[in-house]
Protein backbone atom coordinates (compact mmCIF):
# COMPACT_ATOMS: atom_id res chain seq x y z
CA UNK A 1 0.00 0.00 0.00
CA UNK A 2 2.81 2.40 0.88
CA UNK A 3 4.48 1.73 -2.46
CA UNK A 4 1.42 2.88 -4.39
CA UNK A 5 1.34 6.05 -2.34
CA UNK A 6 5.02 6.64 -2.91
CA UNK A 7 4.59 6.56 -6.66
CA UNK A 8 1.55 8.83 -6.76
CA UNK A 9 2.26 11.53 -4.17
CA UNK A 10 4.88 14.15 -5.08
CA UNK A 11 5.04 15.23 -1.43
CA UNK A 12 6.83 11.99 -0.60
CA UNK A 13 8.97 11.78 -3.73
CA UNK A 14 11.62 13.92 -2.00
CA UNK A 15 11.96 11.58 0.99
CA UNK A 16 15.32 9.81 1.45
CA UNK A 17 15.78 6.07 1.08
CA UNK A 18 16.19 5.80 4.86
CA UNK A 19 12.59 6.82 5.44
CA UNK A 20 11.30 4.91 2.42
CA UNK A 21 12.31 1.66 4.14
CA UNK A 22 9.51 1.96 6.70
CA UNK A 23 6.79 2.97 4.22
CA UNK A 24 5.34 -0.59 3.99
CA UNK A 25 4.59 -0.49 7.73
CA UNK A 26 2.29 2.51 7.31
CA UNK A 27 -1.24 2.81 5.98
CA UNK A 28 -2.23 5.44 3.45
CA UNK A 29 -4.76 7.93 4.82
CA UNK A 30 -8.26 6.52 4.52
CA UNK A 31 -11.09 8.46 2.96
CA UNK A 32 -12.77 10.49 5.71
CA UNK A 33 -16.24 9.83 7.04
CA UNK A 34 -18.87 12.57 6.60
CA UNK A 35 -18.02 14.28 9.91
CA UNK A 36 -14.29 13.55 10.03
CA UNK A 37 -11.64 16.25 9.98
CA UNK A 38 -10.75 16.10 6.30
CA UNK A 39 -14.42 16.10 5.33
CA UNK A 40 -14.95 19.44 7.06
CA UNK A 41 -11.53 21.12 6.83
CA UNK A 42 -9.53 21.93 3.69
CA UNK A 43 -5.89 21.00 4.19
CA UNK A 44 -3.30 20.93 1.42
CA UNK A 45 -0.71 18.93 3.29
CA UNK A 46 2.89 19.80 4.15
CA UNK A 47 5.70 18.02 2.31
CA UNK A 48 9.22 17.76 3.70
CA UNK A 49 10.36 20.57 1.41
CA UNK A 50 7.41 22.71 2.56
CA UNK A 51 8.50 22.11 6.13
CA UNK A 52 12.16 22.95 5.64
CA UNK A 53 11.21 26.09 3.72
CA UNK A 54 8.84 27.25 6.47
CA UNK A 55 11.64 28.46 8.77
CA UNK A 56 10.14 26.56 11.68
CA UNK A 57 11.78 27.18 15.04
CA UNK A 58 13.80 24.11 16.02
CA UNK A 59 15.60 23.09 19.22
CA UNK A 60 19.07 24.52 19.78
CA UNK A 61 21.82 24.20 22.37
CA UNK A 62 20.39 27.18 24.25
CA UNK A 63 16.76 26.15 23.90
CA UNK A 64 16.79 22.41 24.33
CA UNK A 65 14.16 21.49 26.94
CA UNK A 66 10.49 20.66 26.79
CA UNK A 67 8.86 22.23 29.84
CA UNK A 68 5.63 20.91 31.35
CA UNK A 69 3.52 22.84 33.84
CA UNK A 70 0.45 21.70 35.77
CA UNK A 71 -2.44 24.16 35.60
CA UNK A 72 -5.15 23.65 38.21
CA UNK A 73 -5.88 20.99 40.82
CA UNK A 74 -4.79 17.43 40.00
CA UNK A 75 -5.61 14.18 41.72
CA UNK A 76 -2.74 11.83 42.56
CA UNK A 77 -3.73 9.57 39.64
CA UNK A 78 -3.81 12.50 37.23
CA UNK A 79 -0.35 13.54 38.39
CA UNK A 80 0.83 9.98 37.80
CA UNK A 81 -0.51 10.12 34.24
CA UNK A 82 1.33 13.38 33.57
CA UNK A 83 4.58 11.95 34.92
CA UNK A 84 4.23 8.87 32.71
CA UNK A 85 3.30 11.04 29.72
CA UNK A 86 6.40 13.17 30.27
CA UNK A 87 8.59 10.08 29.92
CA UNK A 88 6.87 9.13 26.68
CA UNK A 89 7.21 12.69 25.36
CA UNK A 90 10.94 12.67 26.15
CA UNK A 91 11.44 9.48 24.10
CA UNK A 92 9.07 10.61 21.35
CA UNK A 93 10.96 13.84 20.66
CA UNK A 94 14.36 12.71 21.95
CA UNK A 95 14.55 15.67 24.30
CA UNK A 96 14.86 16.21 28.05
CA UNK A 97 11.70 17.25 29.91
CA UNK A 98 11.57 19.62 32.87
CA UNK A 99 8.64 20.56 35.10
CA UNK A 100 7.94 24.22 35.80
CA UNK A 101 6.27 25.45 38.98
CA UNK A 102 2.53 24.57 39.04
CA UNK A 103 0.02 27.28 38.20
CA UNK A 104 -3.10 27.74 40.32
CA UNK A 105 -6.45 27.83 38.56
CA UNK A 106 -7.07 31.17 40.29
CA UNK A 107 -4.69 32.70 37.72
CA UNK A 108 -7.52 32.38 35.19
CA UNK A 109 -9.88 35.38 35.55
CA UNK A 110 -13.64 35.15 35.23
CA UNK A 111 -13.40 36.84 31.82
CA UNK A 112 -11.54 33.75 30.55
CA UNK A 113 -14.02 31.23 31.97
CA UNK A 114 -17.49 30.12 31.05
CA UNK A 115 -20.16 27.52 31.73
CA UNK A 116 -21.01 25.78 28.48
CA UNK A 117 -24.55 26.85 27.57
CA UNK A 118 -25.67 23.31 26.64
CA UNK A 119 -23.52 20.82 28.56
CA UNK A 120 -22.94 23.01 31.65
CA UNK A 121 -19.24 22.10 31.62
CA UNK A 122 -17.02 24.63 33.38
CA UNK A 123 -14.41 25.71 30.83
CA UNK A 124 -11.36 27.95 30.58
CA UNK A 125 -10.32 29.88 27.50
CA UNK A 126 -7.38 28.13 25.85
CA UNK A 127 -6.19 31.26 24.04
CA UNK A 128 -5.94 33.11 27.35
CA UNK A 129 -3.79 30.31 28.75
CA UNK A 130 -1.49 30.49 25.74
CA UNK A 131 -1.18 34.27 25.46
CA UNK A 132 -1.50 35.51 29.04
CA UNK A 133 -0.29 32.64 31.22
CA UNK A 134 2.28 30.57 29.32
CA UNK A 135 3.86 33.00 26.89
CA UNK A 136 5.02 35.51 29.56
CA UNK A 137 6.75 32.82 31.62
CA UNK A 138 8.62 30.90 28.93
CA UNK A 139 11.91 29.70 30.53
CA UNK A 140 15.03 30.98 28.81
CA UNK A 141 16.30 27.46 28.04
CA UNK A 142 12.94 26.14 26.80
CA UNK A 143 12.25 24.96 23.30
CA UNK A 144 8.58 24.91 24.31
CA UNK A 145 6.32 25.22 27.32
CA UNK A 146 3.18 23.17 27.53
CA UNK A 147 0.48 22.96 30.19
CA UNK A 148 -1.65 20.06 31.31
CA UNK A 149 -4.95 20.93 32.97
CA UNK A 150 -7.84 18.87 34.36
CA UNK A 151 -10.16 21.70 33.29
CA UNK A 152 -12.16 21.63 30.06
CA UNK A 153 -10.94 23.98 27.33
CA UNK A 154 -12.67 26.06 24.68
CA UNK A 155 -10.88 28.32 22.16
CA UNK A 156 -13.50 31.03 21.75
CA UNK A 157 -16.73 31.92 20.02
CA UNK A 158 -18.18 29.27 17.73
CA UNK A 159 -16.45 26.32 19.43
CA UNK A 160 -17.75 23.82 21.96
CA UNK A 161 -14.38 22.60 23.26
CA UNK A 162 -10.87 21.57 22.23
CA UNK A 163 -8.69 18.72 23.50
CA UNK A 164 -5.66 20.98 23.18
CA UNK A 165 -4.29 24.02 21.41
CA UNK A 166 -0.81 25.26 20.53
CA UNK A 167 0.81 28.44 19.26
CA UNK A 168 3.59 27.52 16.85
CA UNK A 169 5.05 31.03 16.77
CA UNK A 170 5.23 31.32 20.56
CA UNK A 171 6.07 27.62 21.21
CA UNK A 172 3.45 27.24 23.92
CA UNK A 173 0.60 24.76 24.16
CA UNK A 174 -2.11 23.55 26.50
CA UNK A 175 -4.14 20.39 26.60
CA UNK A 176 -6.87 19.06 28.80
CA UNK A 177 -7.39 15.80 30.66
CA UNK A 178 -11.07 16.60 31.09
CA UNK A 179 -12.40 14.48 28.23
CA UNK A 180 -9.96 11.59 28.56
CA UNK A 181 -12.47 9.30 30.27
CA UNK A 182 -12.81 7.85 33.76
CA UNK A 183 -9.28 7.39 35.07
CA UNK A 184 -10.44 5.02 37.82
CA UNK A 185 -12.15 2.69 35.33
CA UNK A 186 -9.65 2.74 32.46
CA UNK A 187 -6.28 4.15 33.44
CA UNK A 188 -4.67 2.73 30.30
CA UNK A 189 -7.05 4.56 27.94
CA UNK A 190 -6.76 7.78 29.97
CA UNK A 191 -2.97 7.60 29.72
CA UNK A 192 -2.98 6.88 25.99
CA UNK A 193 -5.28 9.80 25.27
CA UNK A 194 -3.12 12.13 27.34
CA UNK A 195 0.03 11.04 25.52
CA UNK A 196 -1.63 11.25 22.13
CA UNK A 197 -2.92 14.78 22.57
CA UNK A 198 0.37 15.88 24.06
CA UNK A 199 2.61 14.46 21.35
CA UNK A 200 0.27 15.79 18.64
CA UNK A 201 0.34 19.32 20.04
CA UNK A 202 4.12 19.32 20.55
CA UNK A 203 4.41 18.14 16.95
CA UNK A 204 2.69 21.38 15.97
CA UNK A 205 5.22 23.33 18.05
CA UNK A 206 7.94 21.81 15.88
CA UNK A 207 6.13 23.35 12.93
CA UNK A 208 4.39 20.20 11.67
CA UNK A 209 1.01 20.73 10.04
CA UNK A 210 -1.78 18.18 10.06
CA UNK A 211 -0.86 15.13 8.01
CA UNK A 212 -3.03 14.13 5.04
CA UNK A 213 -0.78 11.42 3.59
CA UNK A 214 -0.89 8.47 6.01
CA UNK A 215 -2.73 7.30 9.11
CA UNK A 216 -0.58 9.33 11.50
CA UNK A 217 -0.58 10.92 14.92
CA UNK A 218 -0.48 14.28 13.16
CA UNK A 219 -3.87 13.70 11.47
CA UNK A 220 -6.53 16.23 12.45
CA UNK A 221 -9.51 15.04 14.49
CA UNK A 222 -13.07 16.30 14.83
CA UNK A 223 -14.15 13.89 17.57
CA UNK A 224 -12.95 11.68 20.36
CA UNK A 225 -13.58 8.61 18.19
CA UNK A 226 -11.51 9.99 15.32
CA UNK A 227 -8.69 10.82 17.72
CA UNK A 228 -8.83 7.39 19.38
CA UNK A 229 -8.43 5.48 16.11
CA UNK A 230 -5.41 7.56 15.09
CA UNK A 231 -2.10 5.73 15.61
CA UNK A 232 0.27 6.98 18.27
CA UNK A 233 3.19 6.97 15.83
CA UNK A 234 3.96 9.47 13.08
CA UNK A 235 4.24 8.56 9.41
CA UNK A 236 7.51 8.61 7.39
CA UNK A 237 6.79 12.12 6.08
CA UNK A 238 6.28 13.60 9.55
CA UNK A 239 9.08 11.53 11.07
CA UNK A 240 11.57 12.93 8.59
CA UNK A 241 10.53 16.45 9.57
CA UNK A 242 11.11 15.68 13.26
CA UNK A 243 14.44 14.02 12.49
CA UNK A 244 15.56 17.04 10.48
CA UNK A 245 14.41 19.49 13.17
CA UNK A 246 16.00 17.68 16.11
CA UNK A 247 18.86 15.65 14.54
CA UNK A 248 17.34 12.44 15.94
CA UNK A 249 18.86 8.99 15.96
CA UNK A 250 15.73 7.26 14.61
CA UNK A 251 16.80 3.76 15.62
CA UNK A 252 17.48 4.92 19.18
CA UNK A 253 14.06 6.60 19.19
CA UNK A 254 12.30 3.44 18.00
CA UNK A 255 14.17 1.35 20.58
CA UNK A 256 13.18 3.63 23.45
CA UNK A 257 9.56 3.91 22.30
CA UNK A 258 9.26 0.14 21.92
CA UNK A 259 10.52 -0.34 25.48
CA UNK A 260 8.34 2.32 27.09
CA UNK A 261 5.27 1.26 25.09
CA UNK A 262 5.73 -2.29 26.36
CA UNK A 263 6.13 -1.02 29.92
CA UNK A 264 2.92 1.02 29.63
CA UNK A 265 0.93 -1.86 28.11
CA UNK A 266 0.65 -0.28 24.66
CA UNK A 267 1.05 -3.58 22.86
CA UNK A 268 0.19 -2.36 19.36
CA UNK A 269 2.62 0.52 19.62
CA UNK A 270 5.37 -1.65 21.11
CA UNK A 271 5.09 -4.06 18.18
CA UNK A 272 5.05 -1.24 15.62
CA UNK A 273 8.15 0.46 17.00
CA UNK A 274 9.98 -2.87 17.33
CA UNK A 275 9.02 -3.83 13.77
CA UNK A 276 10.18 -0.46 12.46
CA UNK A 277 13.50 -0.84 14.24
CA UNK A 278 13.92 -4.35 12.84
CA UNK A 279 13.32 -3.11 9.28
CA UNK A 280 15.95 -0.39 9.62
CA UNK A 281 18.50 -2.70 11.21
CA UNK A 282 17.87 -5.44 8.65
CA UNK A 283 18.34 -3.02 5.76
CA UNK A 284 21.51 -1.65 7.30
CA UNK A 285 22.93 -5.14 7.70
CA UNK A 286 22.20 -5.94 4.04
CA UNK A 287 24.04 -2.89 2.74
Amino acid sequence: MGGVFLSTQPAFAQESSFFERIVPLHQVKKNPGPMDWLATQKEDGQSFSDFTASQAIVPSRDKSFIYIVLLGDFTSEQKRVVQMASRYIAAYFQMSVKFAEPIALSRIPESARRIHPVTADAQILSTYVLDDVLKPQMPSDAFCLIAFTPSDLWPGQGWNFVFGQASIEDRVGVWSLYRNGDISKDFHLFLRRTIQTGTHEIGHLFGLHHCIYYECNMNGSNSRHESDVRPLWVCPVCLRKLAWANKMDIKKRYRQLADISKEFGFDQEAKFFADSLAVLEEKQGAE
